[in-house]
């Protein structure tokens, strides 16, 4: 075996073995860059759809559930609130809720699948605020005409029980209402319905 020969071969395993090293050196750079193209486990929980159990919801009362971090309110409506809901038509700024923000199977007037059980974003479409759940009825500070819903205590706007703003408040519409889904008689999937998540 001459020189060149031995060259020849040295020159052939130096390189192989410098294409493997490179080729490990690559993969290992490309890996952590593809996966940090992916969101984190943090950005997915925060737009996934989150399960709610209301099993020990009772009629008037109302529980919150965070989703997209932002608080989404369960309320196990009477059947006088609901009754009420017809009553109050003549004080609402959009009753249809036309210019509100629901999917196709929340426009009644009872803005929910069940009528039972309002699902909705506590969440002022004015500013943002977190309205409270005022559920009594003539209460002092909410006057004679209340007939229970929500209040929101920063500039004072109104919304029925099914979160329908009153006329003359600074909201402009409607509480929103999520996609969901019934997965039993006592729980519900919030931010996926029959369709696509939202």
């Amino acid at each position: 075996m001459s020189d060149q020969d031995v060259d020849k071969s040295r020159r052939r395993f130096l390189t192989a073995a410098t294409s493997v090293v490179g080729a490990i050196g690559v993969t290992g750079v490309a890996v952590p860059f593809v996966f940090s193209m992916n969101p984190s486990a943090k950005a997915l929980a925060a737009g996934a759809p989150v399960e709610a159990d209301f099993s020990k919801l009772e009629p008037g009362q109302m529980m919150v559930v965070e989703w997209r971090k932002k608080p989404v309110m369960i309320v196990r409506r009477t059947e006088k609130n609901l009754q009420d809901l017809t009553s109050l038509e003549s004080s609402l700024a959009d009753i249809d809720s036309k210019q509100s923000n629901q999917p196709d199977y929340a426009l009644n007037k009872h803005r929910s699948i069940k009528p039972e059980y309002l699902v909705m974003v506590g969440i002022c479409t004015h500013l943002g605020c977190s309205p409270k759940h005022r559920p009594e009825v003539a209460p002092e500070d909410l006057g004679k005409e209340w007939l229970g819903g929500f209040f929101c205590p920063c500039h004072g706007s109104r919304f029925d029980l099914a979160g329908r703003v009153y006329s003359g408040v600074p909201a402009p519409t409607n509480m929103d209402i999520p996609k969901y889904k019934f997965l039993s008689d006592t729980s519900i999937l919030i931010g996926e319905d029959e369709g696509a998540a939202a």
